[in-house]
């Protein structure tokens, strides 16, 4: 049993896994990272951007050595009808701090794992974790496919299907409504031409978020990022719209692909890759409990995403370094227990990670109950606008705004208009309380 014990057992090498194992080793506790694919990141996915201020937590300066692709200085709303949009656009100035960077995640997640061999941790890829070992009822390694490995302490970050943390009795089977399934494609463009298409300057990348188009009515977004000399045009749908609607994903991706707002970004590319993996997308209420004895969850195991914002990397990252903050502490303490562990729950109530999942624990239940109407009636009507107003036919102006009012009014009921906007009042005082 000696030969393989270490502190912590940190299973999944993403950006939660690898937080955490680096964090450890920095304290000079022995930690071994298990990760079953072949290299960190082979099993990865993601949109394509990470917040550089919470990463340069982990790893200071971080863009400096790291593969970072593109420094986003532009961000955009494109909100799509049928076959018009309107586009809503942030450009800040390059020199002002990094927000975000694009990154490619099998060469980032392997210069994060090389930067957490550096500080000491162990690296053990192409390994699967088939069961965890218990003893007195408190988690004290793990059963992988050639052996057993023990430690004072097991930290789960094995991703939103963490089949560990139901093992443990953390957490039950993931309702439709509260996971996405994501797709994507990396399309490769020459260099002057992406930068001139996207208006960019060298080095400098652009976000744009989708709303509606093929994704009309249902909860679903859409994401066109940039990277050095390619694209990442992607979407993610909860499961239970995709069953209900019997949707094939790859078909929203290229009705997506074809509509006028984003077939100019994409045009005459070269398919590079084509992925999907599942996203959290419960947010506050479809959390589990995070630890148990000897055992803790991080990342997307535990479904810290924040799907309001796009944000899922930077709460991983920022969740494993807690629970490896409280990992050293119990090992200091030598106290393994759900009593000691629970201080992980503690540093995470305090961070912003809960905070924010806090004020946003109602919105995606009611988005989810108004899908039709907010992501689907509203994006027409702002476009509905927006011809209205830029058209010019030769009539009155008044006459055109209107009939605008008019359709606005006959297509909806004045009763559901209010509704909707109780709804809106209710999403945006559950923010601010």
């Amino acid at each position: 049993m000696n030969e393989n014990k270490v502190d912590v057992i940190v299973v999944g090498a993403g950006p939660a896994g690898v937080s955490a194992g680096i964090t450890l080793a920095r304290a000079g506790k022995k930690v071994v990272i298990i990760e079953r694919g072949d290299f960190a990141g082979s099993k990865n996915m993601f949109g394509g951007a990470i917040y550089a201020r919470p990463t340069a937590e982990i790893f200071p300066n971080f863009w400096e050595t790291a593969p970072v692709e593109r420094n986003n200085v532009e961000h955009k709303y494109v909100v799509m009808s049928g076959s018009d949009a309107t586009t809503i656009s942030y450009k800040h100035k390059e020199q002002d701090a990094y927000n975000s960077f694009t990154v490619i995640r099998a060469k980032w997640d392997r210069w994060c794992i090389n930067e957490a061999k550096k500080a000491g941790a162990y690296f053990a890829p192409r390994t699967v974790v088939r069961d965890l070992i218990k003893r007195s009822g408190r988690v004290i390694g793990v059963k992988t496919d050639l052996e057993s490995f023990y430690s004072d302490i097991v930290i789960l970050a094995d991703g939103v299907n963490s089949l560990l943390a139901k093992k443990a009795g953390l957490r039950s089977d993931i309702k439709d409504n509260a996971v996405a399934l994501g797709i994507k494609e990396v399309i490769k463009l020459p260099k002057n031409i992406l930068e001139e298409r996207f208006n960019l300057d060298s080095d400098t990348g652009s976000v744009s978020e989708l709303i509606g188009g093929p994704l009309s009515g249902m909860l679903g977004l859409g994401y066109l990022y940039t990277n050095k000399e390619s694209v990442v045009i992607g979407l993610g749908v909860t499961l239970d719209e995709l069953k209900k609607r019997k949707l094939k994903p790859y078909d929203l991706l290229n009705e997506l692909k074809l509509h006028p707002a984003i077939e100019p970004f994409i045009k005459g590319g070269e398919l590079l890759e084509y992925s999907a993996h599942l996203i959290p997308e419960g947010g506050y209420n479809s959390i589990p409990k995070l630890y148990t004895d000897g055992l803790m969850v991080a990342g997307d195991a535990g479904m810290l995403v924040n799907n309001v914002h796009w944000e899922g990397t930077n709460l991983a990252l920022v969740s494993g370094k807690l629970a490896a903050e409280t990992a050293i502490e119990a090992l200091e303490a030598h106290d393994f227990s759900e009593n000691m562990l629970a201080l992980y729950q503690e540093k995470l109530d305090s961070s912003f990670i809960m905070k924010d999942l806090k004020s946003y624990k109602d919105i995606i239940g009611i988005v989810h109950s108004n899908s039709k109407s907010f992501l689907g009636y509203y994006p027409e009507q702002i476009n509905a606008f927006f011809h209205t107003f830029t058209n010019v036919d030769s009539m009155p102006k008044k006459e055109n705004f209107r009939r605008f009012i008019k359709n606005f009014i006959k297509n909806r009921k004045i009763s559901d208009l209010f509704k909707d906007a109780c709804d809106a009042l209710k999403m945006g005082i559950g923010v601010l309380k």
